[in-house]
């Protein structure tokens, strides 16, 4: 049975979630209890980590589309504010100042253009847009070494930021203790 794709990303969802399937089975199978350590528990979270892959590609897409629209605005606005310091540039007289004058009236036009342009709600909405795509990304890349961190029986970022959050509290209590320690000591000095 042969199935047509007309869209690429359709036939690599497809495809990655055969594999990760079969990957699934097979991690599920007797056989795969002779492998040990980070391998079978990478086997076990394959199919976690082609879907978070997957939901990435596609959060991908929308990043590089609100990236380029970005980069649109950017160039668009740069055209315009070159034509017209182009168009500036025959008024300005042939002498010693010139060179000057060019940077002044460069440096005017290019500052009110970017200017109107950031200030413009279009280019708010779409660098949040890309803002909001790119933290999707790395949400989605966090999940993945988060998975793989599992895999190798090694602590993620939580567990790290627990144990440095009682460190600190600890090391709060200790100089606290140390503190009162000495305070007592001067007391029972005197």
């Amino acid at each position: 049975m042969k199935t047509e794709f007309n869209d690429p990303l359709s036939y690599y969802k497809h495809l990655t979630l055969f594999w990760t399937d079969l990957m699934y089975l097979m991690a599920n199978k007797p056989a795969s209890l002779l492998s040990a350590g980070p391998m079978r528990n990478f086997a076990t979270n394959i199919k976690k980590i082609s879907s978070e892959i997957i939901e990435a590609n596609d959060d991908l897409v929308e990043f590089n589309t609100k990236f380029l629209d970005y980069y649109k605005q950017l160039s668009d606005t740069w055209s315009e504010a070159q034509k017209k310091v182009n168009e500036k540039i025959p008024a300005i007289p042939n002498d010693a100042e010139r060179l000057e004058a060019y940077k002044r009236i460069w440096i005017d036009i290019f500052e009110t253009d970017f200017t109107e342009l950031f200030d413009s709600g279009k280019f708010g909405e779409n660098y949040g847009k890309l803002v909001a795509s790119e933290l999707e990304l790395t949400k989605h890349w966090n999940n993945i070494m988060s998975v793989l961190l599992q895999s190798a029986n090694l602590p993620n970022r939580d567990e790290i930021d627990d144990v440095y959050k009682q460190l600190h509290d600890l090391r709060r209590k200790v100089a606290k203790l140390e503190s009162d320690l000495q305070q007592k000591g001067e007391q029972n000095g005197k």
